[in-house]
């Protein structure tokens, strides 16, 4: 640990972190040495992250020009939540820890816009193994997308690899460091930009087939731009008729909002998979479906064994956190009904909350100074190192049958199965035997 304090601009502390114009504010470049020295693991994510976005790319120029305007239009929704989270108060509750690479006021990382098409791109090629009908399919692919990030947000957070505000009400309730609304917000979001990504496609072009591009390449740019910019209110829409009433009002736990959303998903999907008509069309993986859930399975190795080797109290985070004050003074914010939330202004570090944040591998063990909001942020040990493997294992057991049946047995092995055909033929059966 002492090694780390050779960091540059480490125990460095900053109110109001000022740009030397706008290409300084837009982006800025660190040194991937030292970032690997800060957060190793950070750096390992990073990668995997950025080589999801390639793998993702890759198999959308293979496969067609719809799947390029399927990830050219989650890139667009990415950066759109992103974008907006930072600059609308009520909702800026969270601080990426600097990268090699890093955007916009030093707020988002590179990498933070392809886990968008991690998520969702590859949430989407899984649920169209499944040939669900249009009802249905925006739900399984927002339950999907939850799989996904499940392992990302538990392990990212531990690590310190962002930090969230200690307590904001909509992010208060927590599973293991992270918002039970992370995973509903995956999920509303998710659905919310598939459904207007076939949605509208479906309204303004002429093409039939859901993953052939139309003719128009015009019609089908605008059905790859709206759905980036309607995903995110139509996300928050999703919010409405159970998180705020639920929560907000009748001060209901956020773990049961989002598993009363989790089941409302799990019906639809499930019964749009018990009643699809498509399961009589022929749909057989081409060899490049197959690098999907290759990368998949690594992706869920890595997260795995960061909590079998790795130590989050190695590792600190130099850069944006929650600002540091006093810990009495409240601020409200208004909710997406009108409602008036409060939260604490700063985080308060003589009662800190968020165990994964410590102060011990600071100059005696101090933490930064009121009014801090760039300030050094030391790692925590994982002392129930055993409870994070079992947990992370549960869910790669969990992800393996679900990948496994969406790519190879999802499509009956590439046969039609004609349902009015086979059901002739039982007629037929009957009438002999009788």
């Amino acid at each position: 640990m002492d090694n780390r304090r050779d960091l540059p601009g480490f125990a460095e502390e900053i109110k109001d972190l000022e740009f030397n114009g706008f290409l300084d504010w837009f982006v800025a470049f660190n040194d991937v040495t030292v970032m690997w020295k800060a957060q190793p693991t950070y750096i390992m994510v990073q990668v995997l992250c950025l080589v999801g976005g390639f793998i993702t790319l890759l198999h959308a120029l293979k496969s067609g020009r719809r799947y390029v305007h399927l990830w050219v239009g989650i890139i667009l929704h990415g950066i759109v939540v992103e974008a907006i989270s930072y600059n609308l108060p009520d909702i800026d509750n969270f601080w990426h820890s600097q990268t090699p690479i890093i955007l916009i006021g030093r707020r988002l990382p590179l990498h933070i816009i392809l886990v968008y098409v991690v998520f969702i791109y590859n949430a989407s090629i899984a649920v169209k193994q499944l040939r669900l009908p249009a009802w249905s399919e925006p739900f399984a692919v927002g339950l999907i997308t939850v799989l996904i990030d499940i392992p990302y947000d538990i392990v990212s957070v531990r690590f310190l690899h962002w930090s969230w505000h200690a307590t904001d009400p909509n992010i208060y309730d927590r599973h293991y460091f992270v918002p039970w609304n992370s995973y509903y917000f995956h999920a509303a979001f998710a659905a919310s930009f598939t459904f207007f990504f076939h949605g509208t496609r479906r309204l303004f072009t002429e093409s039939k087939e859901q993953w052939t591009a139309s003719k128009s390449c015009f019609k089908e740019t605008v059905c790859t731009v709206l759905p980036a910019l309607l995903g995110m209110p139509g996300g928050v829409l999703l919010f409405l008729p159970l998180y705020h009433p639920l929560h907000d009002h009748y001060g209901i736990h956020s773990e049961v909002t989002f598993f009363f959303l989790f089941t409302v998903f799990l019906v639809l999907a499930w019964s749009g998979d018990r009643c699809s008509l498509k399961k009589n069309s022929i749909v057989s993986n081409r060899t490049i479906d197959y690098i999907i859930p290759v990368y998949l399975l690594v992706y869920y190795l890595l997260f795995l064994g960061l909590t079998i080797i790795g130590d989050p109290s190695e590792e600190v985070s130099i850069g944006f956190h929650e600002r540091i004050g006093p810990c009495d003074e409240i601020v409200g914010i208004t909710s997406a009904l009108g409602q008036t939330l409060y939260k604490n202004k700063y985080l308060c570090t003589e009662n800190n909350r968020e165990d994964y944040i410590g102060w011990d591998c600071l100059p005696g063990g101090k933490p930064p100074r009121h009014g801090s909001h760039w300030y050094t942020a030391c790692g925590t040990p994982l002392k129930n190192r055993t409870e994070y493997i079992t947990v992370l294992a549960t869910i790669f057991i969990a992800a393996f049958a679900v990948f496994t049946n969406c790519f190879l047995c999802g499509n009956n092995n590439g046969k039609a199965v004609d349902a009015k055909k086979t059901g002739q033929v039982i007629s037929s059966k009957k009438v002999k035997k009788n």
